[in-house]
């Protein structure tokens, strides 16, 4: 006979759906304010997460929202800049249950007001067509050559051997607008998977979670299972996040590397959002992480000069010594996570100029 006794202790730990809702509360009505564009992109990516991965969200939990959207019409009206984080905002409320139908309204307005056309970059063309889509309108519509020169950019590879932080997340970005936040497949051509794996190399020596996060969604939503050296450093990255409640905490904090580690866990079928969130203003800490190698291997690659060549073989004991211990150990695993790291270093050498003249 057992002596075990079985106690049914109900669990203290919060809800997922009182963590969620803790979080929405935090980031509307605690961090920052309504007129403050870095409060519209804060929510606004937050709830483009939520809404992308199909999540649950309770109709309570949308409360901090409601005052945002009875005055959305005037927001727009007055800041038609920050047309693009409203509409998405408004969008992903309805998305998510907020009762109401007035994104429609919006959307109409913003293409009669033609703000699409303002807009610089074929970047932000693209984001403008996926958001007005969403209600049936194409901003874009007399310009058939938008996905063709976003494919195009993304199809180079070799811009994404280089470090170069912003190409890499308009890569990212393209990415998930061609997917439509991976509800269709993109299509991509294999130039483009190529250059999605280049720039996770980058990020990974790097150690930038932010962005390789990022690459690792795309990756997903192209159809492709990213490296699990990748995303198994994610995953211990996104458990090691700490949180600092109180009215004083800076928020000039890393919230955007924490929204997308999670937004890759929940991608890749794992819990996402597990850290308990308080209602009040929060500060998100990711723990500090290793310096990655990969400025002491540019640096040893430019020392170089004419000795410097494409051919990581002929390379690979120098770069080696040239970097520590804990940077030869990413630099391995970097070499391990992808099939494509030689020809990333051809591109990452910068070799052709001198080639093409000699």
């Amino acid at each position: 006979m057992s002596n075990v006794i079985h106690l049914n202790v109900p669990s203290l730990r919060p809800s997922r759906d009182t963590r969620l809702a803790a979080m929405i509360r935090s980031f509307a009505e605690a961090r920052r304010f309504g007129d403050d564009v870095f409060w519209l992109k804060e929510n606004a990516e937050l709830l483009n997460i939520l809404e992308c991965t199909g999540s649950r969200v309770p109709l309570s939990a949308l409360a901090p929202h409601e005052g945002f959207y009875a005055q959305v019409e005037k927001r727009i009206e007055f800041f038609p800049q920050y047309y693009r984080f409203l509409l998405s905002i408004c969008l992903d409320l309805e998305a998510l249950g907020m009762p109401g139908d007035k994104a429609a309204a919006l959307v109409e307005w913003a293409h009669q007001q033609g703000l699409a056309e303002a807009e610089l970059s074929d970047l932000q063309r693209a984001e403008a067509r996926r958001l007005m889509q969403r209600r049936g309108v194409d901003p874009m519509a007399h310009d058939g050559g938008l996905e063709a020169r976003l494919r195009r950019f993304i199809a180079r590879s070799e811009t994404f051997a280089m470090p170069n932080k912003k190409a890499a997340y308009e890569l990212t970005h393209i990415v998930f607008y061609l997917s439509e936040y991976g509800r269709v497949d993109p299509q991509l051509e294999e130039a483009a998977v190529t250059s999605l794996e280049f720039a996770g190399l980058l990020a990974y020596l790097d150690q930038n979670a932010d962005l390789l996060a990022e690459i690792c969604v795309a990756l997903r939503f192209a159809g492709r299972t990213p490296s699990p050296i990748w995303e198994g450093w994610l995953e211990r990255e996104t458990h090691r996040f700490s949180m600092t409640t109180g009215p004083e905490v800076a928020v000039q904090d890393d919230y955007h590397d924490y929204f997308v580690c999670n937004w890759l866990m929940s991608v890749s079928g794992k819990d996402a959002f597990l850290k308990d969130t308080e209602a009040d203003r929060c500060r998100f800490t990711r723990a500090t992480p290793y310096a990655g190698p990969l400025r002491d291997i540019s640096e040893c690659m430019f020392r170089l000069d004419e000795a410097r060549s494409s051919d990581w073989t002929a390379m690979r004991g120098q770069v080696e010594d040239a970097v520590s211990e804990i940077g030869f150990d990413i630099l391995t695993e970097a070499q391990q996570s992808s099939d494509k790291f030689d020809a990333f270093f051809e591109g990452f050498a910068r070799t052709t100029l001198r080639e093409a003249h000699a």
